[in-house]
Formats: structure tokens, sequence, C-alpha cells
């Protein structure tokens, strides 16, 4: 969104960032279609990883998501705290991928914050991204849509997850819905 301002009869353009929100189930395609939008976009790409490299498992499944984004983009590996990058980021980037908002919110909670932190540590991030000049692509998952958990942790994280993308969901400019690869427009 540019907004126009007039000062001294001159007029200077104010961008402030466009968040594009993009969920769906697993392997549906979300990070794929996510670099596949910042590629048509820009060069200058901020992609901040949100993954712990807790075992081997997931080392490799990081390795090789690396190795699908060009070599050119920076990337920043953080797991908890979305809100004070946000604050230090510099203009140096067109856009930021956040991959993803649900392992995010797992590393909040196994470090034992409760619902009401996490809610407010998404929420304030969101809103800093939102007021950046650059753009922002929010990766999520769709966690909702199978049984309900038999654990307390996991129906936790399920329902925690459900409203937090709801909120980003509400904040974003755009919001996709990944199927099967496929890329639906939902706002």
């Amino acid at each position: 969104m540019n907004i126009t301002a007039s000062q001294n009869h001159k007029y200077i353009n104010y961008k402030m960032g466009e968040i594009t929100f993009i969920s769906g189930g697993s392997r549906s395609g979300k990070s794929s279609y996510a670099v596949k939008l910042a590629k048509e976009k820009t060069k200058k790409v901020l992609f901040i990883a949100t993954a712990a490299a807790l075992d081997k498992e997931m080392r490799l499944r990081i390795k090789l998501h690396k190795k699908s984004r060009p070599a050119r983009w920076k990337t920043i590996e953080e797991p908890e705290n979305l809100s004070l990058l946000a604050k230090d980021l510099s203009g140096a980037f067109d856009l930021v991928i956040i991959d993803c908002l649900t392992l995010f919110i797992s590393n909040l909670l196994l470090k034992g914050h409760s619902d009401k932190y996490i809610e407010k540590e998404v929420n304030s991030a969101l809103k800093i991204f939102k007021k950046r000049d650059f753009d922002t692509i929010l990766v999520t998952n769709e966690v909702g849509w199978g049984i309900v958990p038999e654990n307390p942790l996991a129906r936790r994280f399920r329902d925690l997850a459900g409203r937090v993308n709801q909120n980003a969901a509400g904040i974003s400019d755009k919001a996709f819905l990944m199927i099967s690869g496929i890329p639906l427009r939902i706002k």
C-alpha cells in the first residue's frame, strides 16, 4: 500500500508492507509457492526460518529447504523472537519470507510460554512487519482439519495455531490456501 502525503508542495511516497498469508496442509506446496512468489517479485529477499534443527531428520529437511532457495537470498534462523527481529531489520530487503508460523508457535510452546504470550508475540511481530517498508510472505500450516488429538499438548497446539492463523490472515492483505500444490486465493 502506498500513502502519498503533501509536504511543502512536494509529494512523498511512504510504502507500507503488504503481508501475504499462505496456509495449507503438510506438503501442500506452501513453501514452494512462497519461494515462487518471491522470485517473481524481487531479488532482495530475506528468508526467516523458524525451524529448530533438533534432530537428524529435521536437519535434513532444513538442508533441502535451503537448496530450494536462491543462494543470493539472506537467511536468518529465528525460532523464538520474531518481534525483536522485525524491529531490527533494515530496509535492505524488498521482501521477507517467514517460514513457518506453526513451527514458531511450537518452539514457543516447548519453551513453556503461555498461549497469551505466544499470541501477543505473533501479533506484535505482524504489526511491526505491516508497518515496514518491505513486503512479507507468511507461511503457516492449517492443522485443524484432522482428527482431535488425543493428548492435551497437541490439542492446545491445534487450538492455538488456529487462533494465531485467524489473526494473521485477518491482518494480511492477501491470503492463499494451498491444496495439492495449487494456490487458491481466499483473500
